[in-house]
């Protein structure tokens, strides 16, 4: 799909002012229409200027790269954030959501929200009057799918029929790579061991939305999962709040561990991919993790430019 300048406007007009808390909210003009935006951004392009709006950052759950990527996004349109922290703000003494959403969307343009349970950021949407971006809840992680797809497009040229294989924990990443890669036309693989799949919910949505017959594939065999595959993904075998479970997840996905013998599956161009943090030796090898099919840091970069090009469309800079 190619568009001019004009063409990528118009399309992302129609998602201006609105909410971003799971994949499904884009349809693949409007992602392809960002790709192409965060293409010029990162190119250098494109410049927008937001006239110095603000970006609440309202982070439950620690971050690295989302934090930083919203931070240095806002920077370069021109905009800024503001951190509030809940252990710092009236929300860690007991203030209602419902309170704080309201006010907050008189002091801010758009809020980034990193929790727990998708309720909450549900919550925040239906009370705030301004755009609500989900920056990970325990059910999905769509900016990171967006720089994750962004990221093979730019590896294959186009990603249309091409094949993700994912091994680990049926998680957040992997829900939103399920509905974002489907909405894309891209096969999806899962491979996860028995009692760790993606909720069967999720995996009917991303089925329902795949276009162009794109595939949502679950497994219990790593190998079959990776055979052939365009990309390899993997994750952390435990995710934030699942620490207790550490030593009960190692002994589960002991054979899923994305090393060279596993990878050797995969087509002879593919790519390596994983969210960071990573724990080599675990999820993956040193050896994988550092080959020159890793495309992890590029991925990790392209968090920037996707968030940049949907603040620029949602805050309206086009």
């Amino acid at each position: 799909m190619v568009f001019n300048a004009h063409g990528v406007a118009a399309i992302l007009s129609t998602i201006k002012g609105g909410d971003f808390l799971s994949s499904s909210d884009l349809t693949s003009e409007q992602i392809s229409a960002l790709f192409e935006l965060a293409s010029q951004l990162k190119k250098g392009e494109r410049r927008i200027d937001l006239g110095n709006r603000t970006l609440g950052l309202i982070f439950t759950k620690s971050s690295t790269r989302t934090r930083v990527s919203f931070q240095v996004a806002m920077a370069r349109l021109g905009g800024q954030i503001v951190d509030l922290n809940p252990q710092n703000t009236q929300l860690g003494r007991g203030e209602v959501l419902q309170d704080t959403a309201r006010v907050l969307s008189r002091f801010c343009d758009a809020l980034a929200v990193r929790t727990y349970e998708q309720n909450e950021i549900l919550d925040y949407a239906n009370w705030a009057s301004i755009p609500v971006i989900n920056a990970l809840t325990d059910l999905e992680h769509p900016c990171q799918a967006l720089a994750d797809f962004f990221t093979m497009k730019e590896a294959f040229g186009r990603i249309k029929g091409h094949t993700l294989a994912y091994v680990g924990d049926g998680n957040n990443v992997a829900n939103s790579l399920m509905i974002c890669g489907g909405l894309l036309g891209v096969n999806v693989r899962v491979a996860s061991p028995k009692g760790f799949e993606p909720l069967p919910e999720v995996v009917e949505k991303a089925r329902k939305l795949s276009v162009d017959g794109a595939k949502i594939v679950l497994t219990n065999d790593p190998i079959e999962s990776v055979k052939g595959a365009d990309a390899v993904y993997t994750d952390v075998w435990a995710s934030m709040g699942q620490e207790k479970e550490k030593e009960l997840r190692e002994k589960a996905f002991k054979k899923f561990c994305l090393d060279k013998k596993l990878f050797s599956e995969a087509s002879p161009n593919a790519i390596v991919l994983h969210c960071l943090p990573a724990h080599r030796g675990e999820e993956i090898s040193n050896e994988v993790m550092e080959s020159e099919s890793s495309r992890i840091f590029d991925q990790a970069e392209n968090r920037l430019h996707v968030q940049q090009a949907l603040l620029a469309a949602l805050l309206g800079g086009l």
